[in-house]
């Protein structure tokens, strides 16, 4: 016997961008996160484009995980080996849990399109207070990859075996 088709839940989805260079208007790789999330069905809950500093990541970061209505949160930029790259230091202190599985996917998926550059990627993710934080690197190509092979798929409350939704509603229970 299979099981029934299970109903799309909308989650609210929070976009950063840390950049030194860019303003909101060039964030090609935020704007493309809103509008793919967007168009995927969720909600855009809250996108906000700082400066790579780790104290104003985790500020803005802690808001949202201090928000009831914020299910997960998505960043680009801050995620290399540059001296003012400090997305992975700012975000991983803030963690109850780690998502080690998506770093690692991310940089299997990512050796088909740029090589062993990927090795280079720093990409991480975790819960925080029953928010999903997933950080992706600052190109569009890496936040389109980031987001069609790893996230939508995840973030869609009718993908099997399983996907984080439940995991973001058991501690953040307010949907639509």
């Amino acid at each position: 016997m299979s099981k029934p088709e299970a109903k799309f839940i909308p989650l609210n989805i929070a976009v950063l961008t840390v950049s030194d260079s860019r303003t909101l208007a060039e964030d090609t790789s935020g704007q493309y996160l809103a509008d793919s999330l967007t168009a995927a069905g969720h909600n855009l809950a809250d996108r906000k484009l700082i400066t790579d500093d780790i104290y104003q990541i985790r500020a803005v970061l802690s808001a949202w995980i201090a928000d009831p209505n914020v299910h997960a949160v998505i960043t680009t930029g801050g995620t290399g080996f540059y001296i003012r790259d400090s997305m992975p230091e700012a975000a991983s202190v803030l963690f109850d849990k780690s998502i080690d599985g998506f770093g690692e996917m991310f940089r299997l998926i990512s050796k088909d399109e740029i090589g062993m550059s990927t090795v280079q990627s720093r990409a991480i993710a975790g819960m925080a207070n029953g928010t999903g934080i997933f950080c992706l690197p600052g190109s569009s190509g890496a936040c389109r990859t980031g987001w069609e092979q790893i996230l939508k798929e995840q973030f869609d409350s009718r993908t099997r075996p399983c996907n984080f939704v439940p995991h973001f509603l058991r501690s953040n229970p307010t949907h639509d």
